[in-house]
């Protein structure tokens, strides 16, 4: 059985990870080792920022809507109230969408639940 050398498949592996760190800082973006660590870190952080995004989002919805209902003299937190006393199901997004880029129906809304 022929002798198997390595070179090929590792010079592979060397040359995806250093193409996967280009624009890494300093070492990371240069030595193997500093650059697969930083790619291992850079993949957790990905994932769990895929989870905190969605929260980051809400959160500014929530600003949104709430600088869009001072207005009319309404906390963010009394306005959500009426929505939900007067069975309107607006979702957050959809209402933060409103405030910003149509406020002459966010302003309908706001008139119909006070």
């Amino acid at each position: 059985m022929p002798r198997v050398k390595r070179g090929v498949t590792s010079n592979k592996t060397r040359r995806n990870i250093l193409k996967r760190v280009k624009g890494f800082r300093f070492g990371r973006s240069k030595k193997e080792k500093q650059a697969n660590e930083a790619l291992v870190h850079a993949g957790r952080y990905a994932y769990n920022h895929r989870k905190k995004k969605k929260g980051d989002f809400r959160r500014l919805w929530n600003i949104k809507i709430g600088a869009g209902v001072k207005n009319f003299g309404l906390s963010y937190s009394t306005f959500i109230s009426k929505l939900k006393k007067n069975k309107v199901e607006l979702d957050r997004k959809v209402l933060a969408e409103m405030a910003e880029h149509h406020p002459e129906t966010f302003a309908k809304i706001v008139e119909e639940v006070k």
